[in-house]
């Protein structure tokens, strides 16, 4: 298909709107109040978003809106509030993570076209064509991915791509992180997150931020991205950075150049280091070990430091009441200040041209400042006046309703009709002079709409005796009729889900490893299903040792070498292995149709219309998110006995294509390489392999002792990640089974509700 290149802008406010518009964004994304990834943001009331997308349809732009966050059964029906709201203002298209809201789109809102979230974790083309299949028309790539990656998604997919150009990056792939929500409740896949990864962590010796990213910047590279949607991250970002963000990329996709100084205004307003991530290839260089938050634009060193004074040489022009920030060896972030006096040769100045020594008074409770410190231009008053925008004045664009309706002129009356709505004028009207000026003026006024809803598509007039009504009288009878009128939406219902039914069967147990020896000192008589996770280097000749009939092979969430797995799958598939669990959409593109499949809980279920989706894309089961909590997991078993809850578990709360290895690249073994990390608030397993990094929690996820409570009709015990010897495997199998709990595990978020 062909895709115009689009350049995608955020608003986490109608202002950031404004701004994007007016500074050359094509399309628009924002958010409502509830359900969007960046909660945090201002967000768009109702009567915001409809005044928005009238102006931004009058200059043919788009808007999308995303309602990218899980949902638990309870919030389905504010789901459907939502959409509606979508429907009735007009939206391009609706970003989604949760399989729930998608089927609830296809089954109610058809009108509104489906883009999938990078929260889904799509990087490859298999995940790509499995959307295609199940209805959306774009996808938003993992940010992760190489040049080469995106556009081998784009040539062969068949929808719509969407990849990030600018902005914060995550240490996890997005969708597959839980490392907030295991610490604070607050989950980053139901726009919560509290940003963990920026914490100080303790790894061999050494501390700092090791998972704290960079910001992405792509700059000239997105020339390479043509005819794809180029989006800019920043909702929580204020109108004045997406004014100067989108300015830039604007100017780079129409003259192919890159502008220096508006890079720079960029970094003044908020800026970490720059890198473009993986677009190259294979990156070490994309995490901020020393600093977190905004950095500046880098202007110089300290020189020299006497009597609370500093002075600098700056590359850049500075001026008074400028921001600084310098970084100081004794703090994680930045030290930042106003320059409230400026002197050049002991005169006091107001402004400062590059390459002009200045002395720089600090303030009276600075933090120890040495000579050869790195200093920032933070905020600058030049900049923040630079990017003025027009936005149209409130209340002049909304979103109308179309109406047809139609005028009866008698010799002794007038009457107006919309439907079962009818407005009348008793009079005596005579012949017309001008017939067609008659016809133009009932045109007008029945055009005249005002502060309604309302937009008159077409009007039908009867006036066979071709009769004079004054204007006055018109008017009068438009607003007679216009009064009566109201649009009032239609409310649907949720669509029934798929057939569920709950039997009183005895449960169904499942082990889960990623070493077959684990499982030596368990009778496996005492598991109905033995689950094996396959990767790149999976040695099949492991298989032999197990009852082959029991056998599910698991393909991991992230398959980056595609091809490679295809292979392995077809060697498998002819040795008789056809049962299957998948963590990604991928899965299903790669497995033939015939394979037997099980979502495992990467595939976040948390409401029965995901749970639905899932059946009805040939899951044999489903697994909850280990993140949900209680009362929606009851909610969920209670229903079908094709439901699984996984009761021991170490939980990746990072899945990263980021290394935290210090070797280079060229020299790596990318074999197995086991750590601990802390961060003073909990210890970490760190587990680094072909290069993707996993860190695990010390402590298990252990739901044993709630077996009852939970009343699933299959359980499932996991030995993955860390290393488990047999007998202690035996240990864990024996007492989960037993409905006890594991000593110094944690129940995660199931005591809890989310924030």
């Amino acid at each position: 298909m062909t895709q115009q290149t689009e350049l995608l802008a955020p608003a986490g406010d109608i202002e950031a709107g404004y701004a994007a518009l007016y500074y050359g964004a094509d399309a628009v994304y924002l958010g409502l109040p509830k359900f969007s990834a960046r909660a945090e943001a201002i967000n768009f009331t109702q009567s915001e978003l409809d005044e928005f997308i009238a102006y931004a349809h009058s200059i043919s732009r788009k808007v999308y809106v995303a309602m990218n966050t899980l949902v638990q059964e309870s919030e389905l029906p504010e789901v459907m509030n939502g959409l509606q709201i979508c429907v009735d203002t007009g939206v391009d298209a609706v970003i989604v993570q949760d399989l729930g809201i998608a089927r609830i789109i296809q089954k109610r809102f058809p009108t509104l076209e489906l883009h999938a979230s990078t929260q889904m974790a799509i990087h490859n083309l298999e995940g790509a064509l499995a959307l295609k299949k199940m209805g959306f028309t774009r996808v938003v790539t993992a940010r992760e991915l190489s040049l080469s990656e995106i556009k081998h998604i784009k040539d062969n997919c068949g929808i719509e791509v969407e990849t990030f150009i600018h902005g914060a990056l995550c240490y996890s792939y997005s969708g597959l992180c839980s490392f907030s929500s295991f610490q604070t409740t607050r989950s980053a896949n139901r726009g919560k997150c509290v940003y963990s990864c920026r914490d100080t962590f303790k790894l061999d010796g050494r501390q700092g931020h090791l998972f704290s990213m960079k910001d992405l910047a792509l700059e000239k590279e997105v020339l390479k991205l043509q005819g794809l949607s180029l989006k800019i991250e920043g909702r929580k970002k204020s109108a004045l950075y997406v004014a100067a963000v989108t300015d830039y990329y604007r100017r780079i996709l129409d003259t192919g150049r890159a502008d220096i100084s508006l890079a720079d205004n960029i970094k003044q307003i908020f800026s970490r280091p720059w890198t473009t991530l993986h677009f190259k290839g294979k990156n070490k260089q994309v995490i901020d070990p020393n600093f977190v938050g905004h950095r500046g634009l880098p202007i110089g060193t300290v020189e020299k430091i006497f009597n609370h004074i500093i002075t600098v040489t700056p590359i850049h022009p500075i001026a008074k009441y400028d921001g600084i920030q310098i970084d100081c060896g004794t703090q994680e972030k930045p030290f930042g200040f106003s320059a409230e006096m400026l002197s050049v040769n002991g005169k006091k100045v107001f402004e400062v041209p590059a390459k002009k020594s200045v002395q720089i008074t600090l303030p009276d409770h600075h933090p120890f400042i040495k000579k050869g410190d790195a200093v920032y231009l933070a905020s600058s008053t030049r900049v923040k006046g630079s990017y003025d925008y027009e936005k149209p004045k409130p209340g002049t664009f909304k979103n109308r309703a179309p109406i047809s309706v139609c005028v009866f002129i008698e010799p002794n009356k007038i009457v107006a009709v919309y439907q079962d709505k009818i407005a009348e004028i008793d009079g005596k009207f005579t012949p017309a002079k001008n017939l067609q000026k008659m016809t133009d003026a009932i045109q007008s006024a029945f055009e005249k709409t005002g502060d309604t809803a309302l937009t008159l598509a077409e009007l039908t007039i009867q006036n066979k005796n071709e009769l004079f009504v004054p204007m006055s009288i018109l008017n009068e009878l438009r607003r007679k009729l216009y009064s009566q009128i109201e649009i009032v939406p239609v409310r649907l219902n949720l669509p029934q889900p798929s057939q569920m039914k709950k039997e009183n069967n005895v449960p169904k147990w499942i082990i889960k490893t990623d070493n077959v020896a684990t499982l030596s000192e368990i009778d496996l008589n005492t598991c109905n299903e033995i689950w094996v996770v396959m990767d790149m280097d999976f040695d099949i000749a492991t298989l032999a040792s197990l009852p082959k009939d029991k056998v599910r092979l698991c393909l991991p969430p992230i398959i980056r070498q595609s091809n490679k797995m295809q292979k392995l799958i077809n060697t498998l598939w002819q040795m008789g292995y056809h049962a299957y669990a998948i963590g990604n959409l991928s899965g299903l593109t790669l497995l033939p149709d015939t394979a037997n499949i099980a979502f495992d809980s990467q595939l976040s279920c948390l409401n029965t219309q995901a749970v639905s989706q899932c059946f009805e894309l040939g899951a044999q089961n489903v697994f909850t998110s280990m993140e949900d909590t209680l009362d929606n997991i009851q909610k969920l078993t209670s229903l079908s006995d094709k439901i699984g809850v996984i009761l021991y578990t170490d939980v990746p709360v990072f899945l990263s294509a980021n290394c935290v290895r210090e070797n280079d690249c060229s020299v790596c073994n990318q074999q197995p390489w086991h750590t601990e990390v802390s961060n003073g608030k909990g210890r970490f397993e760190l587990i680094s392999k072909n290069c993707q990094t996993t860190v695990v929690p010390r402590e298990a996820l252990c739901w044993a002792g709630e077996t009852t409570q939970i009343n699933a009709s299959i359980y499932r015990v996991d030995f993955c990640h860390k290393h488990y010897d047999s007998l202690t495997a035996k240990r864990i199998w024996d007492t989960v089974r037993s409905g006890k709990d594991i000593k110094g595990t944690t129940k995660f978020n199931l005591k809890k509700q989310f924030a």
